[in-house]
């Protein structure tokens, strides 16, 4: 079945796939829907059948994805009209221009310490947290410096409001993608980086965790997906929030985070206490990276990030790559517990295992799904749907 990614692929750069795509109407009626919703299911759509073909599945992939933006997340803009950029000292310096405003920022290069280049590189927001082996440069930018995340005053403020308007309907982490798809751009642009833009990753650890899982779903350049302890809103499905909070400790719910900052889009708000409302959850935002790699890197010792909340939403994500074939460019991995946001070697194997992979073209295995402290997870009531076999 390995051969459905290469078709996958031609059928996108040829435009097969787009021409028989319907539209999803500008104002869908949604329903209750009280267990993880089907990603193969047309709805909202008044379609009938359900999605059984790679032609299929990149439609209803374009429907998730407008549904994030419209209902969760808000809107990712194309590139500003005018984008230039300087490379010196291992910086790269972006200067972007939209009606009539102007904003720079800059992004550094670490570079290996050995090779010539170009070499892939993993993005990473707010610093990196995680290992890497050797041959991997790290790209670095103030994701906060583009859409501030203090608290709930932080809506509006940051480069990307100063661009576009601080009423833009994009949330934070919606904003961070936009400016990592900018780098992306401008590394293109700019051999003298030295960076293979063929091998990016993008990685983050808690809020950041959130913004490397939207990113990659974001952005089709991006070779694999790293979040780390990305929580509720990140590797964790809501409706599988909802269901553990309490269960025995809090576990941080849509409507807590909502009061908490402003990762989200405003239009969120009204579904943060309803989250049955939703056609999508987050085993769907991570099913936008199928068929690219993704790894999700999640800790059982906080019970505020719902690990069993993570685990059901990235099994259940897992089974959009089996229905492409390609169970193996998604792996998770729950850690026993330790530290908030560092890295214990009990994870090390899992996580070099795709980044081999991925983004130093390794011939190594990737089937990866490791649940070190044994949490148990009962898909049953929460997956009432089939897997296809897409083709």
């Amino acid at each position: 079945m390995m051969f459905l990614y290469p078709v996958l692929l031609s059928l996108i750069s040829s435009g097969a796939l787009a021409a028989t795509c319907p539209s999803l109407p500008s104002s869908p009626q949604l329903q209750s829907i009280t267990t993880l919703p089907d990603p193969f299911s047309w709805h909202p759509l008044q379609h009938s059948g359900r999605v059984t073909t790679l032609s299929d599945w990149q439609c209803r992939q374009s429907h998730i994805s407008t549904l994030l933006q419209q209902l969760e997340l808000g809107t990712k803009p194309p590139a500003p009209s005018s984008v230039t950029s300087t490379f010196s000292q291992n910086k790269l310096s972006i200067t972007a221009s939209n009606a009539g405003k102007t904003i720079s920022f800059t992004a550094t290069i670490t570079y290996p310490s050995s090779g010539a280049g170009p070499y892939p590189a993993m993005i990473a927001y707010g610093g990196l947290s995680i290992p890497l082996p050797p041959g991997v440069a790290t790209i670095t930018f103030d994701n906060s410096q583009i859409a501030q995340q203090n608290d709930q005053s932080s809506r509006g403020k940051g480069l990307f409001y100063t661009l576009y308007g601080a009423d833009h309907p994009a949330g934070a982490m919606m904003a961070w993608a936009w400016a990592t798809s900018l780098i992306i751009d401008r590394l293109e642009a700019t051999p003298a980086a030295r960076i293979n833009t063929a091998r990016i990753g993008v990685t983050g650890c808690s809020r950041n965790g959130k913004g490397a899982l939207v990113a990659g779903a974001f952005d089709s350049r991006i070779a694999l997906t790293v979040p780390q302890e990305s929580g509720t809103g990140g590797s964790g499905c809501w409706r599988l929030a909802a269901a553990s909070e309490g269960a025995p400790q809090d576990v941080q719910t849509a409507g807590e985070i909502v009061q908490e900052n402003v990762w989200f889009s405003a239009a969120f708000n009204t579904y943060a206490n309803d989250v049955d409302r939703p056609p999508f959850d987050h085993h769907m935002l991570a099913g936008l990276i199928a068929p690219r790699g993704l790894v999700s890197i999640d800790n059982a010792g906080y019970q505020w990030l719902g690990p069993w909340s993570s685990l059901g939403c990235m099994g259940t994500a897992r089974l959009i790559w089996q229905a492409m074939g390609v169970p193996d460019r998604m792996g998770y991995s729950m850690s026993t517990d330790h530290p908030h946001c560092s890295f214990p070697d009990q994870q090390r194997g899992d996580l070099f295992a795709f980044i081999n992979r991925f983004m130093l073209g390794m011939e190594v295995n990737t089937t990866v799904q490791k649940n070190y402290a044994g949490i148990a997870f009962d898909s049953k009531p929460w997956v009432n749907w089939q897997v296809p076999t897409l083709t």
